[in-house]
């Protein structure tokens, strides 16, 4: 196909018949059973520390960040890491020596992540936390290779959040997947030069194109010779240890995270509502570096 035809097609991919085929041409007759998963109303895993505030997580987050291996990890940074859920998850992780470096980028978000923390973990932990406000595309200029284990949950299309939303769904574009594509890659790309030798990285999103989870690490894979995909160089499948998560979070409701059963995709997994009883959506990928 031509520049030129390419360009035509963008233009007509906009609003909700274009976000209706977009997605329809990924999922095909799935994509109703998605888009009905999506209208359902949220499921949540409650994350809670003694005499501390509880926090209200997507039970498929929660998954995903259990999926970052952090026995061997004293170093810990969260790139993207507003409201906190996740680095709620890390933080109850992390080994008693080890410290949390949770970022982000927008100031008023950064404010939320602080309050998140503070409200909902105890003195000892958050001794070991901390917080800036960077752009974390950037932080690969100030230091390099040093951090064993890495979260970037990354800036998204969110399409749950835009086809319940009839303004954003009304302004969605095919271009607004590309343009967060190429943030993706920024961002993923100072993410792996800030990991030390023998690290680990676990990229995820909620998106569910394509374009910005397999394709991303894809590209990843290509770029730097000495990075890997840690499940299926294990040969094994990601899980999560019951015993572990019930010393901080439980399921609410009729929701039981052993039913979460992610799906392979060519370079990572999906959780997808319509067969997570409606967790999700989330993608996520574990890398590690030679």
């Amino acid at each position: 196909m031509s520049k030129k035809n390419e360009n035509t097609q963008a233009q007509k991919l906009k609003g909700e018949e274009g976000f209706e085929n977009y997605y329809f041409s990924i999922f095909g007759q799935r994509w109703q059973e998605i888009k009905k998963a999506f209208c359902q109303e949220n499921v949540y895993a409650r994350i809670f520390s003694e005499g501390r505030e509880d926090y209200f997580l997507d039970p498929a987050s929660l998954f995903a960040a259990f999926q970052l291996p952090l026995d061997n990890a004293s170093r810990i940074l969260d790139m993207c890491a507003a409201p906190g859920g996740k680095s709620l998850v890390l933080a109850h992780r992390m080994k008693n020596d080890a410290f949390l470096h949770s970022n982000e980028r927008s100031g008023a978000r950064k404010a939320r992540l602080a309050q998140v923390c503070s409200a909902s973990l105890n003195s000892e932990i958050l001794e070991r936390i901390k917080i800036t406000n960077y752009d974390a595309a950037l932080m690969c200029k100030k230091e390099s290779q040093t951090y064993d284990a890495i979260l970037l949950d990354a800036p998204c299309s969110s399409e749950r959040h835009v086809m319940l939303d009839k303004k954003y769904l009304d302004m969605w574009t095919e271009n607004r997947i590309k343009t967060l594509s190429m943030e993706q890659w920024a961002l993923i790309s100072s993410a792996y030069r800030l990991m030390a030798p023998g690290a680990v990285l676990l990229y995820s999103t909620c998106a569910i194109t394509p374009k910005e989870n397999d394709a991303i690490v894809e590209r990843l894979l290509k770029k730097f010779d000495d990075t890997y995909l840690v499940f299926d160089e294990k040969g094994t499948n990601p899980s999560i240890d019951l015993q572990k998560v019930s010393s901080f979070a439980v399921s609410q409701g009729n929701f039981k995270l052993e039913d979460l059963k992610p799906e392979k995709t060519p370079f990572g997994y999906h959780i997808l509502p319509d067969k997570a009883s409606g967790a999700g959506p989330i993608w996520f990928s574990l890398i590690g570096k030679r």
